[in-house]
């Protein structure tokens, strides 16, 4: 499925599975990190594409400025009626997003198979 995956570029990674974009936040993902992701994620959710994932398996930290991109992608893609996908296995992320009232919004997914059965029909995933 990750086949031919680029090398990982700051915090953040990209690549496709199964036709989708999926954006992999990795590290620490704080003010600093935000600005150099904030691009990236400006252009995946560009008005040809209407399913994007975010995976925070390999995030360390997460803090607010972590939350603001998710909400922006969200917004960015449900302005074209898109959908964010977010694989979220990180007990402490997923309190942030449960405490905030966020996880009904997010629907946060385990695994990056999981999120993508969860988001698509199943006939598509083969």
């Amino acid at each position: 499925m990750n086949h031919g995956v680029p090398p990982l570029a700051g915090h953040l990674r990209s690549y496709r599975a199964h036709g989708h974009t999926v954006i992999e936040f990795h590290g620490e993902i704080d003010i600093a990190a935000a600005l150099t992701i904030l691009p990236v994620l400006d252009a995946a959710t560009t008005p040809h594409e209407t399913l994007i994932v975010i995976d925070l398996t390999p995030v360390t930290f997460f803090d607010c400025s972590g939350l603001a991109l998710l909400c922006r992608a969200r917004g960015r893609l449900e302005a074209r009626r898109g959908e964010l996908l977010l694989v979220c296995p990180q007990p402490l992320i997923l309190r942030m997003l449960r405490i905030l009232g966020l996880t009904g919004r997010f629907r946060p997914a385990p695994t990056l198979t999981d999120a993508l059965r969860d988001g698509r029909p199943a006939h598509e995933l083969s």
